[in-house]
């Protein structure tokens, strides 16, 4: 029997709610894949709620949680590597070091690097020197990168506001040349109202993929959505429908969380459930 997709999940974990792995973790599993989820930080909920309790994860726990997925060989039956929030620069720090070391023992495998760093509201809400560790030590590694349009601003140190913008933001991208780049969430000069779109750039062109603009903005969406890219290419989804597929569902999470009142994504809706236990290539 062929052994399901594995993916290693460094980011964010909370007790209640759906942000970091605590969003993408549950449509990674239900599509079938093995996920190691490795939490950065652990927080009892995610920031919109009145309190917040726990911390960034120790450096030298973080440091003996890496050591025990060494031990378990797990870089080498690493098909996908996952990274979204890193609450402090130790920790980035060895994020960096630890996908470097999986890229060299496992070649074969794909480094999807989600950089959660702020948003056009808030502004950047990491710390500088986490920021950089992301633009100079995990974007250089990046087989594809998922920014949202401030974080591809913050990053390629210029504001994007168009197609044209974008590209030449991309080109000042410590990226290699045939790494792929999703920008999320984008609302361009030229965006059709009422809609909302995914640019998707690779050394064979760009292609746009819209849709609808919901009039909401949810704590956990773009983790979702990274996880969902990652369950759609383990289940052979080429990256163009994996875009359109991941928008989808992410949508339809976003909907029922509006429909339920929720100031962020929701993982409870049947049909929701129920794409993700069919997924398959378009």
């Amino acid at each position: 029997m062929t052994p399901p997709p594995f993916v290693i999940s460094i980011q964010s974990q909370v007790v209640f709610g759906h942000v970091g792995n605590s969003a993408a973790l549950f449509p990674m599993q239900a599509a079938g894949l093995e996920v190691a989820a490795i939490p950065t930080v652990l927080f009892s909920n995610p920031p919109h709620h009145p309190t917040l309790r726990g911390r960034a994860l120790d450096p030298a726990l973080f440091a003996d949680l890496l050591l025990g997925v060494r031990e378990r060989g797990l870089l080498e039956r690493a098909d996908y590597i996952l990274t979204g929030y890193i609450g402090s620069v130790e920790v980035a720090r060895m994020v960096a070091d630890f996908v470097a070391e999986a890229k060299a023992v496992n070649p074969r495998l794909t480094y999807l690097c989600d950089p959660v760093m702020g948003d056009a509201g808030p502004g950047l809400y990491v710390s500088e020197a986490i920021a950089g560790i992301m633009r100079d030590r995990l974007l250089p590694l990046a087989d594809i990168a998922t920014p949202n349009p401030f974080e591809l601003s913050w990053l390629a140190g210029r504001q994007v506001t168009s197609l044209r913008d974008m590209q030449d933001a991309r080109d000042l991208l410590p990226m290699s040349a045939q790494a792929r780049l999703i920008v999320t969430g984008c609302a361009l000069d030229d965006t059709a109202p009422g809609q909302i779109e995914g640019v998707l750039m690779t050394p064979a062109g760009i292609s746009r993929h819209p849709t609808p603009h919901l009039p909401i903005a949810l704590s956990g969406t773009g983790d979702l959505f990274a996880g969902l890219i990652v369950a759609c290419l383990a289940r052979g989804m080429d990256l163009p429908s994996a875009i359109e597929t991941a928008q989808r569902l992410t949508t339809r999470a976003l909907t029922h969380a509006q429909a339920l009142g929720a100031r962020e994504v929701v993982l409870t809706d049947p049909e929701f459930r129920r794409a993700l236990l069919t997924l398959n290539p378009a």
